[in-house]
């Protein structure tokens, strides 16, 4: 057999070699999955006289010390229900039951659209909360929450992508019919810069870490209320994009404390 054209040969070695880096990324990135489930917790309400009696409103993740939560703001209400409801997060046992924790506001930034809640029991391992000013437009991500509020059922699911941009919050409408009063809110407030995601988030995702698919710090919070309602209330559809609040906000919320 005569010998492949060099150009070929060169081509099949190139083929070769970006196969073994995929192979590698989809390795990193399934270990990496492994760490992050453990911290995934599910944020909502319970009340005993409600069919079912806990509720999800969102997600959630360990940090800290390993009983502090990281959610955003929306997911948790204001003001607790004057029926005995009560503000919990859904963990999983040592034996992989699924357990409910009391849990109590310690935090919050309703300008970033974050909170920090306090659970009792035993700790959880807690996530890395990165330099999320280091973030480059192109990086790969994932998220890990529980997508369509709980309807898939309690197991952390995950998403990946990258970050395709990184844009101020507030997109001012193409004419006054466009606004509404939480954009002019959020535009006489000041913006701030997110993260525009190549990936899909659904209601359930919200407060879903987004870590470095390598090291599974954490870059991001994902939000599917507070920023859409400002990026796209402009639209006259919605464009699914997924967005996220950079981990800064979060790191100096817990400064704050």
């Amino acid at each position: 057999m005569k010998p492949l054209p060099r150009i070929i040969a060169r081509s099949l070695s190139l083929l070769a070699v970006v196969a073994g880096l995929s192979a590698i990324a989809r390795a990193d990135l399934a270990d990496t999955i492994e760490k992050i489930k453990p911290s995934i917790v599910a944020v909502g309400i319970f009340k005993q006289t409600n069919s079912p009696p806990f509720a999800l409103r969102g997600t959630g993740f360990v940090i800290g010390d390993g009983h502090l939560v990281a959610t955003n703001s929306h997911v948790v209400p204001d003001n607790p229900d004057p029926d005995g409801a009560v503000l919990v997060v859904q963990v999983r046992g040592s034996g992989g039951e699924l357990l409910l924790k009391r849990a109590e506001l310690l935090s919050r930034d309703k300008a970033h659209d974050l909170v920090v809640l306090r659970f009792e029991g035993a700790a959880l391992p807690a996530l890395t909360i990165a330099d999320s000013d280091t973030v480059r437009e192109g990086q790969g991500i994932g998220f890990t929450g529980f997508p369509i509020g709980g309807a898939l059922g309690f197991s952390p699911v995950t998403h990946h992508g990258i970050v395709s941009s990184i844009t101020p919050i507030a997109l001012p409408g193409g004419n006054a019919h466009q606004l509404n009063s939480r954009l002019i809110r959020q535009l006489k407030s000041g913006t701030f810069n997110i993260f525009q995601l190549d990936a899909t988030a659904y209601p359930g995702n919200s407060g879903s870490p987004v870590f470095d698919v390598e090291n599974g710090s954490v870059i991001g919070i994902i939000n599917m209320a507070f920023v859409k309602g400002s990026k796209e209330s402009a639209l006259s559809q919605p464009s699914g994009i997924s967005y996220a609040i950079p981990a800064t906000f979060l790191r100096q919320l817990l400064d704050e404390r």
